[in-house]
């Protein structure tokens, strides 16, 4: 329960300081009444203007589309950066966003557009892969649909949100809330695979004690048994690939996913024919709540009731009490927010909380590309919508995500086979958190400092005067 106090945390600090700056221009007029000496008031109005300003003051950079070493180099990084993204289930954001603005040369925000169409791309690839294998040590799709359901219509919300807050945030505050929540994140997702590598030490020590006893063949790669107090004796299947694709997908899950994606969808394009801030804004935003709370509760009570379980959870599979879901329920929010405001995949927050629920990391990781795939696709429409990148750029960086995907999945695929290591997808998700908070962190601090230098405006932007 870590990551959540952290998610809080930073929550509660990004709305303080909005609370803050939204008082401080509100209550000008009160101070201007006081008696106060004329240089409090002077101050106090000038904190004022730096933390809030009705103009905006945006401005987008975009490079010309030309064939130069800045254009081979952003297309290595993004390839390997789709690639191990793609495994650790994560989708390579933290490596987008520094590549396409350090060597690129796009403006942050457009960075952050072009990064969620790359993490799209990447998605679809892993989750056509995926749709082929089965559970790595049941007779089961390696995607969990009933946990893609009860999270994905949560993190659809909070992607909703966070496109809007990346509208409005300062770049400082996005940088603090990314590096008090990857540093936490990504600690505990690798303290996980040290006790998964740990456990899969001992099972192969075991493998090879009763190899010796049969006397002869080679021990074959076995699984870790689902969640971490599953029986020992659970035998693995002769293949993870399912014997037909279309047998392979749950189709009624699958239904239910869909349809929150189009009405967020419809509500999202009827949404741009309105005005930012009119009455019909808010009414089509807040008509995404009723559509992802129904969802998510409909999967809920079935989880709680019995009637539907966490299939990848095998043995240990249990009812849900209701504070479960409300947890899964802020955890989904949380990592949609993480999504739609940094321009990451909500992997980053709903991988390592797959994991300590006990699930394999196969099918953590596939369930959380699955739930990206819907979530990401739609922040490229709002993006779109918003007009917050080129779509040739995007197009190109999408195809190079797209095959990133599919070749990095099919290597680690045989790696894993190979040495007998799933903790390896766990320790790649360590690794590109924490370098996506080293990367996304350093280039935060950097423009921190070159705007204080500079003396540049660093508050919130107003959302209702934004003109993409």
């Amino acid at each position: 329960m870590g990551r959540k106090w952290h998610a809080v945390a930073a929550l509660g600090v990004a709305f303080a300081a909005a609370a803050a700056a939204v008082a401080a221009d509100r209550g000008m007029s009160l101070i201007d009444a006081a008696v106060a000496p004329e240089e409090e008031i002077s101050l106090l109005r000038k904190i004022a203007n730096q933390m809030w300003n009705s103009e905006n003051t945006y401005q987008h950079v975009w490079p010309p589309m030309e064939f130069g070493w800045q254009i081979i180099l952003g297309t290595l990084i993004g390839f390997f950066g789709a690639a191990f993204g793609s495994v650790g289930g994560v989708g390579g954001g933290g490596i987008f966003v520094p590549m396409l603005t350090l060597i690129i040369g796009f403006d942050a925000k457009s960075s952050t557009a072009i990064s969620k169409c790359m993490i799209m791309g990447a998605s679809v690839s892993t989750v056509y892969y995926n749709l082929k294998l089965k559970h790595p040590t049941l007779d089961l799709p390696v995607i969990d649909y009933d946990l893609a359901v009860l999270i994905q219509p949560m993190l659809m919300l909070g992607i909703s949100i966070g496109v809007i807050f990346n509208v409005i945030f300062p770049d400082w505050l996005v940088t603090v809330l990314l590096i008090i929540l990857f540093l936490g994140t990504s600690t505990r997702a690798f303290l996980k695979g040290v006790e998964t590598w740990k456990k899969e030490t001992i099972i192969q020590r075991e493998a090879a004690k009763r190899l010796e006893q049969t006397a002869g063949g080679e021990a074959e790669y076995a699984p870790i048994p689902t969640g971490p107090g599953a029986a020992s004796g659970t035998k693995s299947l002769p293949s993870d690939e399912a014997a037909s694709m279309m047998e392979n997908i749950q189709w009624k899950e699958f239904g239910l996913l869909s349809f929150v994606w189009v009405a967020f969808l419809v509500l999202q394009v009827t949404k741009n024919y309105t005005s930012t801030c009119s009455t019909w804004y808010w009414v089509l935003n807040f008509l995404q709540v009723p559509v992802s709370v129904g969802v998510t509760m409909y999967e809920g009570i079935g989880l709680m009731s019995g009637k539907r379980v966490l299939s990848s959870k095998g043995s240990e599979q249990t009812t849900l009490k209701l504070h479960q879901i409300f947890i899964y329920g802020f955890f989904g929010i949380t990592a949609g927010l993480v999504g739609g405001l940094l321009g990451l995949g909500g992997g980053f927050i709903m991988g390592p909380l797959f994991l300590e629920l006990g699930i394999p990391p196969q099918v953590s990781s596939a369930t959380a590309t699955f739930a990206m795939m819907f979530s990401s696709s739609m922040s490229v429409v709002e993006y779109y919508l918003l007009n917050r990148f080129p779509v040739p750029y995007a197009v190109f960086f999408v195809i190079v995500a797209f095959i990133a995907a599919i070749i990095g999945q099919h290597l680690v695929r045989k790696l894993i086979n190979w040495l007998g290591r799933a903790s390896l997808i766990i320790f790649i998700l360590a690794f590109m958190i924490f370098v996506s908070a080293v990367s996304l962190g350093g280039v935060g601090i950097s423009n921190m400092v070159n705007k204080i230098a500079a003396h540049e405006y660093m508050g919130f932007e107003n959302l209702c005067k934004y003109d993409a």
